[in-house]
Order: C-alpha cells, then structure tokens, then sequence
C-alpha cells in the first residue's frame, strides 16, 4: 500500500516489512466506526470494554469518534503470552470495574484471529447479564478464524500475517509505530 516512509523515526524498524494499512487509512476509517457507531447506539449510553493492551490507542482515537455519552472500561485477557501465534488458552489477567447487567457492551478489540479469545470473552461478558454486546475491531485476519464470530464493525481485514504497529506489539515493542506493518522478525 504505501513505503515504510509513516513509520521512520518512530520505532526500531528492523524487524519491521511493507506497511499495510498507512495512519491517515487509520485515521480515516476509525472516524467512519465513530460515526457508524454514533448511529446505532443514539439514545443509548454504551460501555466501552477496551481490551487491553494491544487496543488501547484504537480505542482512545475511536471513543473520541462518538457522539454520545459513553463509558469506558477495560480488561486484560491473555492467549499469545510473547508468541506470535494464540496458544487457545484464555486467561483474564484484569477484570472490569464496572457491573454491565443491562449495559450495551462495546468490546473494543485491536485484532481477531482465530476468535477464539473474542469467543470467550464474549460468552463471559453476556453471562453478566449485558444488555447487548457487540464488538468494534480494528483488524480481522483473513482466514484464520476457528469460531463464527458476529462483529459488527471491523475497521480492516488483512492477510493472515503477524502486524504490528498502532498498539499491536511484538514482544512489547513497536506499539508506537502509526501505521500497521507486517512483523518480519528478527
């Protein structure tokens, strides 16, 4: 799509391939789910589940995107570890604070790949007596899902390589980078 020129300067670029989706890509489509998400969700006051990490800047860019009242809300679930392939071993390493019986519930993911984890963690937060949930993702891998997952706002689907870039990581590192790139490795 575009040269590695966005993500110079940001980040050690090193293990770092072809940029996939460039940040005005990004900045575009996050303001199109703001809007779309505005839309549906008028009249309501929903709760925003970021999980963390990898979501945390798609989410502060998205809630800023919707013009509602909302709240927001995260948790840390765990089934990669430092791989770069899930291990299909859910984990909850934080819950949430707030109490989401008769809630709409938007869980904001950075990326979907098996479905595995959005699977469970969906099944966990409609088991609280949610009034709705759905999910709002950045990225769906293509391909490699394992479960049929509704997702009612994906912001881009990609080849079944790893990425990186805006918030995702490779062991910690490259969350910085604006764009999503390809991870190369080392």
């Amino acid at each position: 799509m575009a040269g590695a020129t966005p993500c110079v300067g940001r980040a050690p670029t090193d293990c770092v391939g072809e940029i996939l989706v460039t940040e005005e890509q990004i900045r575009t489509r996050v303001k199109e789910l703001g809007k779309q998400i505005t839309a549906d969700y008028a009249g309501k006051n929903p709760l925003f589940v970021g999980v963390l990490r990898g979501a945390f800047l798609f989410m502060a860019d998205l809630v800023r995107e919707v013009d509602l009242p909302l709240e927001i809300d995260f948790m840390a679930v765990s089934s990669y570890g430092n791989n770069t392939a899930s291990s299909g071993v859910v984990r909850i390493l934080k819950d949430l604070d707030e109490d989401l019986e008769g809630r709409h519930v938007v869980v904001v993911e950075d990326i979907i790949d098996s479905g595995l984890t959005l699977s469970y963690l969906r099944r966990n937060l409609e088991n609280r007596a949610a009034a709705s949930v759905e999910v709002c993702t950045l990225l769906v891998r293509e391909g490699r899902q394992k479960v049929d997952e509704d997702i009612a706002y994906v912001g881009f689907e990609l080849p079944p390589d790893f990425v990186v870039g805006y918030g995702l990581d490779a062991g910690g590192g490259y969350r910085n980078l604006p764009c999503i790139a390809r991870y190369i490795g080392s």
